[in-house]
């Protein structure tokens, strides 16, 4: 029986692995001419609606305002908005910097939904303080003209606003520490983000003082 080989660009991030997991150890049983046939079955139902669900928050993505008229047509960052979108889309880590007020906070995870971000999974958006958490969601929804609460949430302690078709996710940085107790590899995220000087595995972004010390850290160039 054929067995489709896993696209993981087209997979959540938190089926990747489970169906890496499955596929190799479907192809370990062909290899030795065990039957396999329940488990390929089960495996491809799993890959079809794993895919399902990317198509589906891919097409219901919120869309970015950047006309003239839009709420962050003023900000430094969004003047850079091509340049920005271009360095995530092609590195792992970025280090994204900017004085205070540049709009880092809010346009950042905008960005991310531009070039197709957040479909595969959650942008975990992190901010120090439980007001900031909701203010700055507030202000993203807004921005982009959409639900607080659905497409756009928050997480802080004794309060949160989300739900299954949640793109970007404000919270604090207790929350997402205590979410990693559960799911150390946090695969229920695809980018994550964080201000100042917390490290991420897709995304960092900072201010200019510590530039050299974590570019020489993830080994990056001088662009």
């Amino acid at each position: 029986m054929p067995i489709t080989k896993p696209n993981y660009e087209e997979l959540t991030t938190r089926d990747r692995y489970y169906l890496q997991r499955s596929y190799r150890q479907i192809q370990a049983r062909l290899k030795k001419g065990q039957p396999a046939d329940k488990l390929i079955e089960k495996y491809e139902n799993s890959l079809k609606k794993s895919a399902e669900i990317v198509q589906k928050r891919r097409e219901n993505l919120p869309k970015p305002q950047r006309d003239a008229e839009a709420l962050n047509s003023d900000l430094p960052v969004t003047a850079r908005w091509d340049e920005i979108a271009e360095t995530i889309k092609n590195n792992q880590v970025s280090i994204i910097c900017g004085h205070t007020g540049s709009g880092k906070t809010t346009q950042i995870p905008q960005i991310c939904l531009d070039i197709g971000l957040g479909a595969r999974g959650k942008i975990a958006h992190t901010q120090p303080r439980r007001i900031a958490a909701r203010t700055v969601a507030a202000r993203i929804a807004e921005e982009l003209g959409v639900t607080l609460g659905r497409e756009i949430g928050y997480k802080v302690r004794f309060d949160e606003k989300h739900s299954k078709d949640t793109t970007v996710l404000l919270q604090t940085d207790g929350m997402l520490l205590a979410e990693i107790q559960q799911d150390k590899f946090l695969n229920n995220y695809e980018v994550r983000t964080q201000p100042e000087y917390r490290f991420s595995p897709r995304l960092f972004a900072t201010t200019a003082t510590e530039t050299p010390r974590f570019k020489n850290y993830y080994h990056l160039g001088n662009d």
